[in-house]
């Protein structure tokens, strides 16, 4: 009988700082860098596994992150976001099986660069009206169905959200909040796609006591950063985790 526990080296060179990099983004901090994740771990196993091994560790940072932010989040932005967000998830379930989650990384890795090079190209200007709520539904409705297939829902939403100018720590908040519904969605679904198996959980089990450390090091950065650095270092992750995703969906 083999023991239920991935036992690879490769695995946790790779999986320890994918872990370390999503509780950042748990935080809200390091919004884009949690997308890289899966990609990194999918150097050593499938995506959906590794979307699965993640769920029980997104639970916890989830957790942390409502702890931490439970009420500086923008309760009026998150009515409009949370429903289109689970609307991406019942369609990311209903096409899991006939979708291949490589070619919609890439799609989100191009979206995402496509975004940040218009940010950079032509830049707000101070008095530039928020983005339309239309554009915001279907980038939000994007990022729960990415976020359903490889945990890759922080560029879209942000595309959407980053406009609107919050402050550092509404703006972590919020996304914290959403992205703890969109996880605890995902659960059912996951369970009855069959993910869930005793080999991933207890893996999941291994890497668990990595999750605080991610999250509680980006919510003390997410309280003394500076507005301009916070939102650069955001676009940072988002051109990383582009990048990555485009690579692992159309080159690699």
């Amino acid at each position: 009988m083999d023991f239920p526990l991935i036992t690879d080296w490769q695995f946790y060179a790779v999986s320890i700082p994918a872990v370390l990099l999503l509780g950042l983004s748990k935080s809200g901090f390091g919004a884009g860098f949690g997308s890289l994740a899966v990609p990194i771990m999918a150097l050593s196993v499938t995506v959906p596994q590794a979307a699965a091994i993640l769920m029980p560790i997104l639970f916890v940072m989830d957790m942390l992150g409502l702890a931490a932010y439970r009420k500086e989040f923008d309760r009026k932005l998150l009515k409009f976001l949370l429903p289109m967000g689970l609307l991406g998830t019942v369609i990311g379930t209903l096409l899991f099986r006939t979708l291949d989650p490589r070619f919609v990384a890439g799609l989100v890795g191009v979206f995402t660069l496509l975004f940040l090079a218009q940010r950079v190209l032509f830049p707000p200007k101070a008095d530039s009206p928020p983005p339309p709520r239309w554009w915001g539904a279907i980038l939000t409705t994007t990022s729960g169905f990415t976020s359903f297939v490889a945990h890759a829902g922080g560029p879209p939403i942000s595309a959407y959200v980053l406009p609107l100018k919050l402050a550092p720590i509404t703006f972590a908040a919020t996304m914290s909040v959403f992205f703890t519904v969109m996880n605890l969605s995902k659960w059912a679904p996951y369970a009855w796609l069959g993910l869930l198996d005793m080999r991933n959980m207890a893996t999941s089990i291994a890497l668990l006591p990595l999750a605080p450390v991610g999250v509680l090091a980006g919510v003390r950065m997410a309280r003394r950063i500076q507005p301009w650095l916070f939102f650069r270092l955001v676009h940072i992750g988002m051109f990383l985790t582009g990048c990555k995703l485009v690579y692992d969906g159309f080159i690699k």
